[in-house]
């Protein structure tokens, strides 16, 4: 009987040591990504000609195909899903102020002071 009893507690003990295993390994899943904060990143003008990027309250767009630097300044979050922008036309060597406002996560409606709109779509 002793036996017996030996060998029930050693198949459970193997059960609940196996099923612990189970449970705790598996394939490794890598982190999801985090999901973007306000205006923070990387975003491309409809066109593709400029890639503009947002971080720490300031900005730089630079041209896509060259690389040159384009415009730089700063930016402001003035609500939660609008933003002021202002800077430099390094190009025009002209003040440049835009109101933007995030309609999604990934599209940010612009409108300059003169009143041209346009479209940045975010970068990932």
């Amino acid at each position: 009987m002793n036996i017996a009893r030996k060998i029930v507690w050693m198949s459970v003990a193997a059960a609940v040591v196996g099923l612990a295993g189970c449970a705790t390994s598996g394939p490794d899943e890598p982190p999801m990504a985090a999901s973007p904060k306000g205006v923070e990143g990387s975003w491309i003008d409809a066109k593709g000609t400029g890639l503009s990027t947002f971080a720490s309250g300031t900005f730089t767009t630079v041209a896509t195909d060259t690389g040159q630097k384009l415009a730089d300044g700063s930016y402001t979050m003035t609500g939660a899903t609008s933003v002021q922008i202002n800077g430099t036309s390094l190009i025009r060597q002209t003040a440049v102020s835009f109101n933007c406002l995030m309609v999604s996560t990934s599209q940010l409606n612009c409108t300059s002071s003169s009143g041209q709109n346009f479209v940045l779509t975010r970068r990932t």
